[in-house]
């Protein structure tokens, strides 16, 4: 008997260190819409995210974490490319991509790793011809995949409570209940079944993107009796229902993450594996009077960046405050997972950084290089470029400086300090960082027209009337 208890522990040793061995796993957890602002451990008090927040004091927060182009497909677009919207061509929603280097999922499978997307793409895009609805509910070929070998995906939809995927052979399965939850059971049957080999599972989740009203009633009456303190630049007589609502997406999700984490504890992964919960892009929610994304302002560009590998970081928490955008996200799991970064990468990595060394990153772009769909240019859009720091939000539009603000001293962006000479200097320094990003970049900051010529993409139904107008 005693012999056999030695063999079981020597055994359970064996395998544990085989584990610990490999290449670290990576879950990333990617939602839709989520700002930076709507989380516990940022200091909001109204919405509920226990887990999300437990998560954040065992992770790496990068509390400036900016999405440079702060919109769907061209913020998915440079996740998995490592590179910025005018490199690899996709400004414009339901535009195909069309990668001109080697993706997330092709670099990590190249390097021994299964690879696993689970629920919005958002990257197929639509051909002459076909509409934008048909192309969103009909399968991703096997070829436009980039990588991802098991596959339980849709194009995009925001039809939380009846959702399909299409599976790797384009079989159509329609999700049980509120979509998230079920893909999170999904993703958690995957980490099961995947313990033995280093694996790159991508969970995206279409929450909480509007319609904010479809969130599981359990997660809505957490907020039914809350009361509702608006930001400070918020007007009054907006919706405090939709905000509500918002935060009850937020809460479902938050459920997601925790039953991810459990799963992974109990698999016995978690040291080893690197995970990650961030967003594409946030959402104005009526700040500066305003709507949706698009816009410059820190709802809009700053999203949350919570990145735990006990392994390699231990299970406290630290706060960097560098600005960290999307085309980094590749370089540094690379890093992090000695894998080689391919030339064609234009971020940077910083898994040196979040170990402590210097980095030589003052300031990450923001750009809209063309406004379309709910803020085309009817509706207020603009083409600008600008900068955010750890401390300042810089932005210009075709007609020259637009916004300055002082992150630390004006947190609401409430006093616009373009042209104010107490921040001449400040905003010189700006404009200088600002136009040395866009000369390495490439970038000449021209008018939207000019974009769609080059990339040879014809403007949307709904955008049409609005260039008219612009014109």
């Amino acid at each position: 008997m005693k012999s056999t208890v030695v063999i079981a522990i020597a055994l359970f040793a064996f395998v544990s260190c085989q584990k610990e061995a490999k290449q670290p796993n990576i879950v990333f957890v990617y939602a839709d819409q989520w700002r930076a602002q709507a989380v516990g451990y940022a200091g909001n008090r109204q919405v509920v995210t226990p887990n999300i927040d437990e998560l954040a004091e065992e992770s790496i927060n990068m509390s400036t974490a900016v999405s440079n182009i702060p919109v769907c497909a061209p913020a998915r677009a440079s996740l998995l490319s490592g590179q910025y919207p005018l490199t690899h061509g996709l400004f414009y929603n339901d535009k195909p991509f069309k990668p001109n280097g080697p993706t997330m999922a092709e670099v990590f499978k190249e390097n021994d790793y299964q690879t696993a997307y689970i629920g919005k793409w958002h990257l197929k895009g639509h051909q002459e011809g076909e509409t934008m609805a048909h192309s969103r509910t009909t399968p991703v070929p096997e070829e436009l995949r980039m990588g991802f070998d098991y596959w339980k995906v849709l194009e995009c939809t925001h039809d939380y409570n009846n959702s399909f995927y299409f599976d790797e052979n384009n079989n159509r399965h329609d999700w049980d209940g509120y979509d998230a939850i079920a893909q999170t059971d999904k993703a958690i049957e995957y980490i099961n079944d995947e313990q033995e080999n280093p694996f790159l599972l991508f969970l995206s989740l279409g929450p909480p993107h509007a319609p904010y009203q479809t969130a599981p009633q359990k997660f809505k009456d957490l907020y039914k009796d809350a009361e509702i303190a608006l930001r400070p630049n918020v007007p009054e007589e907006m919706s405090k229902k939709a905000i509500k609502a918002y935060y009850a997406h937020c809460s479902a999700l938050d459920y997601c993450v925790g039953e991810l984490q459990k799963a992974i504890k109990a698999a016995g992964l978690e040291e080893n594996t690197i995970f990650v919960f961030t967003s594409d892009h946030g959402d104005m929610l009526y700040s500066q009077g305003e709507i949706k994304k698009q816009k410059p302002w820190d709802e809009s560009i700053l999203v949350p960046f919570l990145l735990k590998y006990p392994k390699q970081f231990g299970h406290q928490s630290r706060n960097i405050a560098t600005p960290f955008s999307h085309p980094d996200i590749l370089p540094t799991l690379l890093g992090m997972a000695d894998v080689e970064i391919p030339e064609t990468v234009e971020g940077v990595d910083f898994s040196s950084h979040m170990q402590g060394e210097p980095i030589d990153v003052e300031a990450a772009l923001i750009t809209c290089p063309v406004p379309f769909h709910q803020w085309n240019y009817q509706r207020g859009g603009r083409e600008y470029r600008g900068v955010r720091t750890e401390r300042y939000t810089y932005a210009k539009d075709l007609d020259g400086p637009w916004l300055l603000y002082d992150n630390r001293n004006d947190p609401f962006q409430q006093n616009n300090l373009v042209y104010d000479s107490e921040y001449a200097t400040i905003q010189a320094d700006l404009e200088q960082q600002l136009q040395e990003i866009l000369a390495q970049r490439g970038d000449e900051f021209k008018e939207g027209q000019y974009y769609m010529d080059k990339w040879n993409y014809s403007w949307d139904a709904q955008d049409v009337e609005s260039l008219k107008e612009n014109k």
